[in-house]
């Protein structure tokens, strides 16, 4: 059973060669498609919504630079300043190798992960002559997590994540945007955890003006253990657009900036001031000309 999921995920993961076929099809559809059909353009700013992803990719030649940081949890007490004292970062890049495909990496601090993820837009919203009601991109990753440094094989160390993103521009300030989604871990505790996490996410962005947008997302475990003492993850954002630059505030129950850390590894409580305070910057370079 392992050995199939793990080889349905990671040919999610892997580049395979038709995606590039299917990309050039799409692209002939949409060159014929008649001029007085318009497409939505920017359901989101970025492509984090605050932890997890959202439909965006990056356009041909792009070049992505993230920076994610997360405090402690302000229930850890004066003694860590609420947090202020510790800190978890992830660094990651994201190339758009076609305007719908794009692949990108990472490192995280937090339990030293490293990080390799692929994301295609599938469809697209569109009204007019032609209608499709809403944009879905794939994106699947592979993580390896080096912490504790001995001890663990490393087959057991690495994880794998499949979710389909769907997203529905409703008005030039409304998005909201569903997220089905796999984890498999191929070591887990099972006496508290599954090797396998359904989950479903839920979120959205309400634009309050020209630069700047709330944002909020919510994780629901679908399968998880009864006897689990982690949570669902709960995020909240404020976007921020600066020229280049999108800054975002986020406040969330979870350290972790992966998908197998914040749906999987969550141990803080939201409202009972499991609470980390934290930021994501992204940066975009245009390295290479369409």
């Amino acid at each position: 059973m392992r050995k199939t999921l793990n080889l349905f995920i990671l040919l999610l993961v892997a580049p395979p060669a038709f995606l590039f076929a299917q990309d050039d099809l799409l692209k002939e559809l949409e060159e014929s498609t008649p001029k007085d059909t318009a497409y939505a353009f920017q359901t989101f700013k970025s492509t984090r919504l605050v932890n997890g992803q959202t439909i965006e990719t990056k356009s041909k030649g792009t070049l992505e630079f993230i920076f994610a940081h997360r405090f402690g949890a302000i229930n850890d007490g004066s003694y860590e300043l609420f947090g202020l004292d510790q800190a978890h970062v992830r660094i990651g890049l994201e190339y758009g190798i076609t305007d719908r495909l794009g692949i990108g990496v990472g490192r995280s601090s937090f339990d030293k992960i490293v990080d390799g993820f692929l994301r295609y837009k599938v469809f697209k919203q569109k009204k007019g002559a032609s209608n499709f009601p809403f944009t879905m991109t794939t994106f699947g990753s592979v993580s390896y997590k080096s912490s504790p440094k001995d001890g663990i094989e490393d087959i057991d160390r690495l994880a794998y994540t499949g979710q389909l993103l769907i997203a529905r521009k409703f008005s030039p300030r409304i998005s909201l945007q569903v997220m089905p989604t796999l984890v498999h871990r191929n070591a887990v505790d099972k006496l508290t955890e599954n090797n396998n996490q359904l989950a479903l996410g839920m979120g959205g962005r309400i634009k309050v003006s020209k630069s700047i947008a709330l944002t909020s997302e919510y994780y629901y475990r679908i399968n998880s253990n009864p006897n689990t003492l982690n949570h669902n993850a709960l995020g909240l954002g404020i976007d921020i657009e600066t020229g280049g630059h999108v800054f975002q505030l986020v406040m969330t129950n979870t350290r972790g900036t992966l998908e197998r850390a914040f749906i999987t590894e969550t141990t803080g409580e939201f409202f009972d001031g499991g609470i980390h305070f934290g930021f994501n910057v992204t940066r975009t370079f245009q390295v290479r000309k369409k």
